[in-house]
């Protein structure tokens, strides 16, 4: 049997418990709807797979996940452009690194296992301009990568505790801790 076109399907034989067949993950935006297809139930090894496979495809559509065998990265909780594959940083100007000037920089996989990068200067287009440029050019790649551009996605962000906050903000003014 070929090994393509499996992504999120494992292999389950497991001989002691009399359990053979295909267990298929779909993980995605923070949720993870798994399925067990037994051989048995489906009349063999290959009919299981082809049911398994149904389900995977039909799960990512309800998800909104695009049918790739690539990786489809997710939104950082400390991604703080809010764009997956666009972030905010520095590049040097000059050959020793003395000056740098901010960019948002793009990435994107061009080839399983091969990265690329441009970047779109803020002191030549502006903040607005070069992060409309960034989003633009990473959308056209996502769409070269997977057939569509993926789903606007929401960053989770970790909710700052008063601990975080530091004693000063959670104290009133005037008091000490000190009784």
């Amino acid at each position: 049997m070929s090994t393509r076109g499996y992504k999120s399907i494992s292999r389950i034989d497991h001989p002691t418990k009399n359990m053979h067949g295909w267990y298929v993950r779909v993980a995605f935006k923070g949720q993870i709807p798994s399925h067990f297809f037994s051989d048995s139930g489906h009349r063999g090894k290959r009919n299981a797979l082809k049911v398994a496979r149904t389900w995977r495809d039909k799960k990512e559509r309800e998800l909104g996940k695009p049918r790739t065998e690539r990786s489809v990265r997710a939104v950082s909780p400390r991604n703080r452009t809010g764009v997956i594959g666009v972030r905010r940083t520095t590049k040097a100007r000059t050959r020793d690194g003395s000056k740098v000037s901010p960019v948002y920089e793009v990435t994107w996989q061009s080839a399983p296992g091969q990265v690329r990068r441009t970047t779109f200067s803020i002191t030549k287009y502006g903040k607005a301009e070069a992060f409309r440029r960034a989003c633009a050019l990473r959308k056209e790649k996502e769409r070269e990568m997977y057939g569509s551009a993926l789903p606007p996605l929401k960053a989770r962000r970790r909710q700052r505790t008063l601990a975080d906050r530091g004693s000063a903000q959670a104290q009133p003014q005037g008091r000490s801790s000190k009784t």
